[in-house]
């Protein structure tokens, strides 16, 4: 009885903490405004939209599990575009993880102007727009192109490779090419990361018995941060999974055979262009933003583990 009327007086625990931190909560409120709208807000609707046909001129109409069943069941490309993406997010996610992490404390270990110009060396591919655009002279069909200029000069081939409109050719090519550019925001946020750390605590590790740089990685460096670990896998997992740019301006969309489709290609194909197949584009988001959800859960179980 006493709860029940503690709450009819307004003095709910939530209540009394938003009391409490009114001024910071006020702070946060435009952030959390507007990522409610132009973040949680569109993922509902999307999958709202996921159980209708709508084509944007005409109202929404229901019909079930229909772009669900036709996603899986009737949609070739689509699971070529899921396989594609699955290879991406499997290679490419580790991968780019592992190397964000390794050549943060690499360069770590530099000080002053050295360590500040190689991380924007490493940085730099990320932040240059278009800067994949020079794989186009690298891997260019053409013997002008430098690989193929390179293969002949040696003997190895007797004529250019058409590289983007061979199939086998073109997973392997943007998989080098995601990778050169993953060294992103999750590379930054592990050197900040390393440099938040007390010196310290090293210190007590050396008594406690660490006898060698990895021991002290496992034990010290990692567990001491374990949320940017959290936010740069969250980066890397975003990235890995929304390969498109890439995909449509080296290999072309459709690309040839459909061997560099990814799930954001097919729903670019169907949410704009000529198709405006909005519903069903919707229930392609659903499954990419499903997706992200499983690795991000995947990934956090993993990290709840390091330093053990």
């Amino acid at each position: 009885m006493f709860h029940v009327a503690e709450k009819k007086k307004g003095n709910h625990p939530l209540l009394k903490q938003i009391k409490r931190y009114k001024t910071g909560y006020l702070m946060m409120a435009p952030y959390f405004i507007l990522f409610f709208l132009f973040t949680v807000l569109p993922v509902v609707a999307s999958m709202g939209l996921s159980f209708t046909t709508f084509n944007m001129l005409e109202m929404p109409k229901f019909c079930g599990w229909d772009n669900y069943l036709k996603l899986f069941l009737d949609d070739n490309i689509f699971m070529t575009a899921l396989k594609n993406t699955l290879i991406f997010a499997v290679i490419t996610g580790p991968i780019s993880y592992m190397m964000c992490l390794f050549f943060a404390w690499i360069i770590n270990e530099f000080s002053g102007k050295l360590r500040a110009f190689l991380t924007l060396v490493f940085y730099a591919p990320s932040i240059s727009g278009n800067a994949y655009m020079v794989w186009t002279l690298i891997i260019s069909g053409d013997r002008y192109g430098y690989l193929n200029g390179l293969l002949l000069k040696t003997g190895l081939i007797n004529a250019p490779i058409q590289w983007m409109n061979t199939e086998k050719y073109v997973i392997p090519i943007l998989i080098v090419v995601q990778l050169w550019l993953s060294l992103g925001t999750g590379f930054l946020t592990f050197i900040a990361g390393l440099q938040t750390i007390d010196k310290s605590m090293y210190e007590a590790a050396a008594i406690d018995g660490i006898k060698n740089r990895w021991q002290e990685l496992w034990y010290v460096t990692l567990p001491a941060m374990k949320p940017q670990l959290m936010f740069g896998a969250v980066m890397q997992i975003t990235s890995s999974f929304a390969v498109a740019d890439i995909s449509i301006q080296l290999a072309g969309n459709p690309s040839v055979n459909y061997a560099g489709a990814t799930i954001v290609t097919h729903l670019m194909d169907y949410g704009s262009g000529i198709r405006y197949e909005m519903g069903y584009a919707s229930s392609i988001a659903t499954i990419l933003f499903l997706l992200m959800i499983c690795a991000n859960k995947l990934v956090q179980k993993i990290l709840r583990r390091v330093g053990e």
